[in-house]
């Protein structure tokens, strides 16, 4: 079950550099036209490729799910109290 989740972890930490590379590439596509088809996709491949070293670096390094968890945690709200 612990393999789920970090796999889990690892697409969320790898999706977002892909995300990126493709809305970089979307603006490439909508500036360019046809002509600039292939660099969008190109754009778009780069971004899945390093977001997928990033979480495989990050996997053993220290853990997908120890990782997340520190990015996921609010301390601003940890200390609220119940206002209803």
């Amino acid at each position: 079950m612990k393999i789920v989740i970090e796999l889990i972890n690892w697409l969320r930490i790898a999706i977002s550099p892909t995300l990126i590379g493709a809305l970089i590439g979307g603006l490439i596509y909508l500036k360019m036209g046809e002509d600039g088809f292939l660099l969008s996709i190109f754009t778009t491949v780069i971004g899945g490729i390093i977001g997928m070293l990033w979480a495989t670096k990050i996997w053993k390094k220290q853990g997908t799910t120890n990782f997340i968890s520190r990015i996921d945690a609010s301390p601003e709200l940890d200390n609220k109290k119940n206002e209803l």
